[in-house]
């Protein structure tokens, strides 16, 4: 997979957020999701269409390519389990949004896998105290 910048993967994680919401994606909504300018958008999506993690249709239709797809999805996971996950933790849920985006980025895939396991497992623990599960 080739290497993305944190903003990068913010575009990709927010064209998938955009599709699955409205079965269509422009770089107008993406301007709108992430609260930045149309010019920042453009950039952003001429690098990504490089880089060969979207299509951009003639009629500024966006479409992620299955490696965008892919970076997508693992950004977006990383999001909701981390997220959530804080949330559980009794931190408030805009906080928590928060936090998450800025870990999903830095979290090796290693110890998001072994989090993930973890959180799952304290999921059917008849405790709230998961620690000695």
């Amino acid at each position: 997979m080739k290497s993305l910048r944190r903003s990068g993967e913010d575009y990709l994680e927010a064209i998938l957020i955009i599709f699955n919401r409205n079965g269509g994606v422009r770089s107008v909504d993406v301007a709108r999701e992430l609260s930045v300018s149309k010019p920042s958008v453009s950039r952003a999506m001429g690098l990504l269409r490089d880089g060969g993690f979207i299509h951009i249709d003639d009629d500024g239709s966006i479409t992620l390519t299955n490696e965008g797809r892919s970076v997508a999805e693992t950004i977006y996971e990383r999001h909701v389990v981390l997220s959530d996950w804080l949330v559980e933790l009794g931190v408030d849920r805009e906080t928590a949004l928060v936090d998450a985006c800025l870990m999903e980025h830095d979290i090796s895939k290693d110890s998001f896998e072994c989090l993930k396991r973890h959180i799952e497992k304290c999921k059917v623990c008849e405790s709230r105290e998961c620690l000695p599960c």
